[in-house]
């Protein structure tokens, strides 16, 4: 709301000031010797804060949304960040279809725009899951923050009210036990070497496959039978238990290795780049006649047959390295039937002569 103080100086002179508070939004101010020109730039700029039209600074109209992308690039690799390749296919992403913009004309409306054109399909476009559109989102969300609070590129954020999508219940896929013989039969006989011990390090252990795939072999402690995990998906170290069949695997794999290459599972083309492993993955889900089923799913697996086991969803997300429970309660219906099967036991054997 704007609100207009009348000024007047010892020698006479009159001047009126502008005031414009609203809020969310930094307080604007300006003086004029005009009545009417207060008015008229208070509702000037008044209508153009809340259209995300208004930038005091000159750096909004200075830099355009590829530089800030750019920067928050540099930025992350400065402060020695993670970043995956996920974060930088969502920027690229946002780099080809507002880069050319400048920070000025970064509105509201153009974000939702481009994120509807994200959940559309077209002709040689594939429709995103909300949860997908709702990551693109995030991480330009995160680089604006950036822009808005560290380098004072813009004066507000322009996503501030823009809500999430709402998400689908997280997806529970795992093997049965059929599906799971099938499956390591087809990897231990694929032309991949590396595929059998790496689906049983997934299945044995829940860890993601970029995990996996990067790993060297420094971080396997064959002593301590574990893996420790630095650079993880959410910045804390991890440690991954080896047990029975996962270690003798990764013992037999670590005495055939390449010694040449620090990783363990390196590519047949070039050891110094991790093992591409979707071509014989596909090849191995074929053969063994699984459909609907992702590499990631593996991750899900160990997680159900956790549950089914007893573990509890505290257990369960200290393997899989979840800071909350909420992820974890998709796995909740299974605990729930191990825990029937043992209060029926229970049952059984104290009301046994009732």
């Amino acid at each position: 709301m704007a609100t207009i103080e009348t000024r007047t100086t010892p020698d006479g002179k009159t001047s009126y000031r502008v005031k414009i508070r609203i809020r969310g939004f930094p307080a604007q101010s300006a003086t004029f010797e005009r009545k009417t020109d207060a008015k008229n730039w208070a509702a000037q700029t008044e209508s153009a804060i809340r259209e995300g039209r208004y930038f005091k600074n000159t750096a909004a109209k200075k830099y355009t949304v590829g530089d800030l992308i750019a920067r928050y690039l540099e930025h992350q690799q400065n402060r020695n960040q993670k970043r995956s390749l996920d974060v930088g296919a969502y920027l690229a992403w946002w780099d080809k279809e507002i880069g050319m913009y400048l920070l000025s004309d970064l509105t509201k409306t153009l974000i939702l725009e481009k994120r509807d054109k994200l959940l559309q399909s077209g002709v040689n476009v594939e429709r995103r899951a909300p949860a997908t559109v709702n990551r693109y989102m995030g991480v330009l969300s995160h680089a604006i923050s950036v822009a808005v609070n560290e380098w004072e590129w813009l004066p507000a954020h322009p996503m501030k009210n823009i809500a999430k999508l709402p998400e689908p219940r997280g997806r529970v896929r795992f093997l049965d036990d059929a599906e799971r013989a099938r499956l390591l039969d087809a990897c231990r006989e694929s032309t991949a070497a590396f595929l059998y011990p790496l689906v049983v390090l997934a299945l044995s252990t829940g860890a993601r496959h970029g995990e996996l795939i990067s790993l060297h072999w420094h971080q396997v402690d064959f002593t301590r039978q574990a893996i420790v995990l630095h650079d993880t998906k959410n910045g804390e170290r991890r440690v991954l238990a080896l047990a029975h069949h996962a270690l003798e695997v990764l013992q037999d794999w670590h005495r055939a290795r390449d010694s040449k290459t620090p990783l363990v599972f390196p590519s047949p083309r070039d050891a110094t780049q991790p093992a591409n492993s979707r071509p014989a993955w596909l090849d191995a889900l074929k053969a063994a006649k699984i459909h609907d089923f992702r590499f990631h799913d593996l991750r899900h697996s160990a997680a159900s047959y956790l549950a089914m086991n007893g573990a509890s969803t505290n257990e369960i997300a200290e393997v899989l390295g979840h800071k909350t429970l909420a992820m974890v309660k998709r796995y909740a219906h299974l605990s729930e039937v191990h825990t029937a099967g043992v209060v029926e036991k229970m049952n059984k054997k104290i009301f046994a002569g009732a």
